[in-house]
C-alpha cells in the first residue's frame, strides 16, 4: 500500500493533503505517481457499484463520504517514471503549470486543518510575487533529516522572512540555523528552468533544494521567502508520528472524541 492511502482514523492520509489544498482555494490538483501507486487515482474516481449500493440501502452517510472524496476537485494524474527525487517530480509538471505559479504538497504531511499554512503561503506569494517555501524549527540533531534554511527577518513580521541560502540534509553540526523546510511550496514557473539545468546531488536525486537555493542566492523570480510554521504537522512516512495523528484527530473529532479521551486517561493511568 502507497504510505500516501494509510488510513488516518477513516481517510487516507493522501486526502487530507487535497482538502488542505481545496480549502486554499487550488481546486486543478496534478498528483504526480509512480509504480504501484494506483490506489490514489483510484480513491478519486467514482466507485458507481458502491455508490449505487449504499444508495439502494439508503445509508446516506457512508455515501456522502464516498462521493466527497470524488468531487473535491479536478484531479489530473501524471506518472513520474524514474524515481529521480523531489526537483524531477516537480520538473515532470512544468507542462501542466505552465508560466502560472503552482502549490506543491507532498503527499505524506498533514497539516492540523485548523492552521491556514497554505493559505498564508499563497497570501505572501501575493504580496511579494516570489517562491515561497514552508518552515519549521527543529532539535539541531534532526537538522540533517531536512533542507536547512538561512534567513533573515523581514521588517514588520515574525512569521515571514527571506531565504538566502539553503542547504539538503547537512551533515551533523553544520546546519547554519534550525529551520527546517516542510512539504509545502507556492513556488514562480521560474524554478522549472532551474531545474532544467540541476544536478543530482544528496543520493543521486535531482533535488527541489538544490534548485530553490539558485533562486534564492539570484533573487530570479523575486527570490524566495519562507513561512514560519508553528503548528500541528504530523509525517505520515514516521511511524510513530502515523499513530500520533490517528489518536490526536480522533481525539478532537465530535463522534469520536469525548469516549476515545475517556479510554486514554484510563489506559496512560495504568503505566
Amino acid at each position: 500500500m502507497p504510505k500516501e492511502m494509510l488510513p488516518v482514523v477513516d481517510k487516507p492520509a493522501i486526502q487530507y493533503v487535497v482538502e488542505e489544498a481545496v480549502a486554499a482555494g487550488l481546486v486543478d490538483i496534478l498528483m504526480v505517481t509512480g509504480r504501484n501507486k494506483q490506489a490514489l487515482e483510484n480513491h478519486f474516481d467514482r466507485v458507481w457499484e458502491l455508490e449505487r449500493t449504499l444508495e439502494a440501502k439508503g445509508d446516506t452517510g457512508r455515501l456522502e463520504k464516498v462521493v466527497a472524496s470524488t468531487d473535491l476537485a479536478d484531479m489530473h494524474y501524471l506518472r513520474q517514471g524514474d524515481p529521480r527525487g523531489l526537483g524531477h517530480a516537480v520538473l515532470k509538471a512544468s507542462r501542466h503549470v505552465a508560466q502560472e505559479p503552482f502549490a506543491v504538497l507532498l503527499g505524506d504531511d498533514i497539516i492540523d486543518e485548523k492552521d491556514t499554512l497554505l493559505a498564508d503561503m499563497i497570501r505572501v506569494h501575493a504580496k511579494r510575487d516570489a517562491s515561497v517555501i514552508a518552515l519549521a524549527e527543529v532539535a539541531p540533531e534532526d537538522a540533517q533529516k531536512f533542507g536547512i534554511a538561512t534567513v533573515e527577518a523581514v521588517p514588520g513580521s515574525d512569521d515571514v522572512v527571506r531565504v538566502r541560502d539553503l542547504v539538503e540534509k547537512p551533515a551533523p553540526g553544520t546546519q547554519p540555523s534550525n529551520l527546517a523546510i516542510l512539504g509545502r511550496y507556492v513556488l514562480q514557473p521560474e524554478v522549472f528552468e532551474v531545474l532544467e539545468r540541476t544536478e543530482p546531488g544528496k543520493g543521486g536525486e535531482i533535488q527541489l533544494t538544490d534548485a530553490l537555493r539558485e533562486l534564492a542566492q539570484t533573487g530570479a523570480g523575486g527570490g524566495v521567502y519562507g513561512v514560519v510554521f508553528r503548528g500541528r504537522r504530523f509525517d505520515t512516512g514516521d511511524r510513530l508520528d502515523y499513530i500520533k495523528a490517528i489518536v490526536q484527530l480522533a481525539s478532537e473529532r465530535d463522534d469520536l472524541g469525548a469516549p476515545l479521551r475517556d479510554w486514554l486517561k484510563r489506559f496512560t493511568a495504568s503505566f
